[in-house]
């Protein structure tokens, strides 16, 4: 597979999104601008998708509910759940800022998807939640390159 949409690719998953999409890339050996650029085209697309696409994903679930199926439904219940009490106390008090510095946070179960979950779920307006997932996604990038790179030992 080609290195840059390998890259591309592994930006797009959940949890790993673009922050260790770069990680990946440089322990590969792949070319960095090439690295960054496919981490930096994923975190972008999933900016521009995630808020749009998250109101029908909640009426699948409610679909789903109905169906033998209902157990994937009560995961993602379960996952809201855990979004609403993990990006609270970010997104409600300190809105745009909170929501990007939530998404910037390089740890598992903060990034691009639940950023978006969390500002679906507390309201924030599309033209504050995009620019907030798309900074918070660079700034995540930017975060992890140092130790990528070896910077810091």
């Amino acid at each position: 597979m080609n290195s840059f949409l390998e890259v591309f690719l592994l930006s797009l998953i959940p949890t790993f999104e673009g922050r260790y999409a770069i990680v990946y890339g440089i322990g590969m050996g792949y070319p960095l601008w090439e690295t960054l650029l496919a981490a930096s085209l994923g975190v972008l697309t999933l900016s521009l998708v995630l808020p749009a696409v998250l109101p029908y994903i909640d009426r699948l679930m409610l679909w789903l509910e109905k169906t033998p199926l209902r157990k994937v439904a009560h995961l993602y219940l379960y996952y809201i759940e855990r979004v609403r009490k993990k990006a609270h106390p970010y997104v409600e008090k300190w809105g745009f800022i909170g929501l990007t510095i939530f998404v910037a946070i390089p740890l598992p179960g903060t990034g691009i998807w639940t950023g978006a979950l969390a500002a679906y779920l507390f309201a924030v307006e599309k033209r504050q939640t995009v620019p907030a997932l798309i900074l918070g996604g660079l700034l995540s990038m930017a975060i992890t390159l140092g130790p990528a790179l070896g910077l810091f030992g």
